[in-house]
């Protein structure tokens, strides 16, 4: 299958790219801002799972150009069964203290680059592919909510809310598309924002259940926003 994963520089992203390496014959787009990290995802993949193969591309999805990163995507792939958008970012801070540029950055990670990016994917899909969003519980009404995640929860809560919609507009098309709304998970997006707080499960456990969903969850959801969470802090 070719899949293309965001976030894919470290935590769960990087743990859910090799686990999709680990299936013969995949072929993975990795995106992240960090050419370093994705060059040592490369590196791995090629020397643990060389039935796969593995490349990426270096993007900013707060500054970058769309049309540039489409461009990029069309040198790689003619078809798309796969989607993760995963990349994310975390501003955690009191209310009174978000700037415009955190909020800015929230919404443009968390939300709109996983709507551009789509934009670009789904002419590229057929029936049977899967698009997968990465939300929180953050982002779940009526779960519990925390001090200093204000801006994060909100947009979190705007990808699940894209991802009900998206997979109504995809429906007649065959695209499936879902959301996994995490809980606390061992990662340095976690430890930045609950540094006292030692979560149950690892960013590879996270990884692996993240990758076999979106190889195999299609077959039984479609426009759902899943919880998957032992805990929250």
């Amino acid at each position: 299958m070719n899949i293309i994963i965001t976030g894919a520089s470290k935590g769960i992203g990087y743990q859910a790219a090799i686990k999709l390496a680990n299936r013969c014959g995949n072929n993975i787009l990795a995106i992240a801002r960090s050419e370093e990290k994705l060059l040592d995802l490369k590196n791995k993949v090629e020397a643990e799972h060389p039935s796969s193969n593995l490349d990426y591309i270096v993007f900013d999805f707060y500054k970058g150009d769309f049309e540039q990163l489409e461009k990029k995507i069309k040198r790689h792939f003619d078809q798309i069964d796969i989607l993760i958008n995963n990349a994310g970012f975390l501003a955690a801070k009191p209310f009174l203290e978000i700037t415009s540029e955190d909020f800015d950055q929230s919404f443009g990670v968390n939300i709109k680059a996983a709507f551009r990016l789509s934009q670009i994917v789904v002419p590229f899909m057929k029936k049977g592919a899967h698009i997968v969003n990465v939300s929180s519980m953050g982002g779940i009404q009526g779960s519990v909510k925390f001090p200093g995640l204000s801006v994060y929860s909100a947009s979190k809560g705007a990808v699940s809310i894209f991802t009900e919609s998206l997979a109504a507009e995809l429906a007649e098309k065959g695209i499936k598309v879902n959301a996994l709304a995490f809980g606390a998970v061992d990662t340095e997006m976690l430890r930045s924002a609950f540094p006292d707080y030692k979560a149950p499960l690892s960013a590879e456990e996270m990884g692996e259940y993240l990758a076999e969903f979106a190889c195999s969850g299609a077959k039984y959801y479609n426009g759902k926003v899943l919880p998957v969470s032992v805990s929250t802090p």
